[in-house]
């Protein structure tokens, strides 16, 4: 039986107010005969929320559930990816990925409060988003049917949708001109399709920025920020104590400003396509360059470099969707332990794009500058030192001693 052949009585959406999900709406109720129970997460869109009610009701809704999770996405999904130093492909931080687990887990929530038998989503056959939202729903509701109507559907193009709605009278909020595909919360902003699906295309970065401006518009002066740690969580900024929300709120303005945090990258999706976008995560940038430094006097060699290999993995975990699986919290079981001595405060310069290390302190830093000087000191004997390279070096000697007998 096909999706669009099941009958459902009561749906849950996933909904934004934006181009697809005010769409979906009444094709849902045309296709199904279906109630519609839109649910927005709020991860801190801002504005985006405003008017959300009206627009969803009017377009069909029975009701709408605006939910608040912007604390709890902040401390229990940014935070702790944060820690692990997860970076996809060593440049997008996450912002998208791990915002649509914590909204899955609302939207299975608020189904079985309303009894409703079917969770819809509008993400696209050709988006990561899809898998995150349906591998959520199935760790909290493995039986919920799912609708994905793009995977169904007759509208084939963003511009088949513009179409769909003028004709149903469906106000959406862009124009064929400005139909960047965007995806906002607290974190990040994203801006993919139009002219950045072409690589050779240099983003025009005066329309596209919305958190903050280019590194060219950027202030001539630099500005010193100073963020503290305790057990690797940021808890002050330039010693005020700041709630964790707010403190991603002031580094985006101060990260925005200084034209921090914009990054342009052609990514590999989980469905096997590479894709073009731009990113900006003015405050996230701020916060993984600030903790990774302090990072580099809290922890010891070995478990630096291996927290190294767990960041990868942990990277694409959150990319792929698959947060609420026994490995990711096994890692990050292993991220908290790591995260027990890296407590302290550091300094940073953003200048024009750039984030400049200005100095770093820290109760449990294992760094010794009487070790480490190149002034006479009382504590290092550098004749140790030939000892340890003939050990070290006594593979290298002993292969280069047979290759000699052999000929080589």
């Amino acid at each position: 039986m096909n999706q669009t052949e099941k009958k459902y009585k009561k749906v849950v959406l996933a909904y934004s107010g934006g181009l697809d999900t005010s769409v979906i709406i009444p094709w849902l109720k045309d296709n199904y005969g279906c109630e519609v129970i839109a649910v927005a997460g709020d991860v801190g869109q801002g504005k985006e929320l405003s008017g959300l009610e009206e627009r969803a009701l009017k377009t069909g809704a029975s009701k709408l559930y605006i939910e608040d999770l912007t604390k709890e996405f902040v401390d229990e999904y940014i935070i702790p990816t944060m820690q692990a130093g997860a970076v996809y492909e060593g440049k997008y931080l996450l912002g998208t990925s791990f915002a649509r687990p914590i909204i899955a887990k609302r939207l299975v929530e608020i189904a079985k409060k309303e009894g409703a038998d079917a969770i819809a989503h509008g993400c696209t056959g050709k988006g990561n988003d899809q898998v995150r939202f349906e591998l959520a729903i199935k760790a909290f509701a493995p039986e919920m049917g799912i609708i994905a109507p793009w995977r169904t559907w007759e509208l084939k193009s963003r511009e088949d949708e513009i179409e769909y709605a003028e004709k149903h009278n469906i106000e959406i909020p862009l124009t064929k001109e400005t139909n960047y595909s965007k995806d906002k919360n607290l974190w990040h902003l994203s801006h993919e399709g139009l002219d950045l699906e072409d690589p050779k295309n240099e983003p025009d970065y005066d329309m596209i920025l919305e958190m903050g401006v280019s590194p060219e518009k950027a202030p001539d002066k630099a500005t010193y920020v100073t963020l503290t740690f305790v057990k690797g969580v940021p808890v002050a900024l330039d010693g005020k104590e700041l709630d964790s929300v707010e403190l991603i709120k002031t580094l985006n303005k101060l990260g925005g400003e200084n034209g921090i945090g914009i990054i342009d990258m052609v990514e590999n999706r989980l469905v096997g396509m590479k894709s073009r976008g731009v990113y900006e995560t003015p405050g996230g940038a701020i916060l993984y360059h600030a903790h990774g430094m302090l990072e580099e006097i809290c922890l010891d060699k070995e478990t630096q470099h291996y927290k190294a290999l767990v960041a990868q993995k942990f990277s694409e975990i959150v990319y792929n969707g698959q947060w609420y699986t026994p490995l990711r919290e096994a890692l990050s079981a292993f991220v908290e332990s790591t995260q027990k001595t890296v407590t302290g405060d550091v300094k940073l310069k953003l200048y024009k794009g750039n984030i400049i290390g200005a100095g770093m302190t820290s109760p449990y830093s294992l760094y010794s500058e009487e070790v480490a000087t190149f002034g006479e000191d009382n504590v290092y004997d550098q004749m140790d030192s030939q000892g340890f390279i003939n050990l070290f070096g006594l593979p290298i000697k002993v292969k280069a001693l047979l290759d000699e007998k052999r000929g080589k």
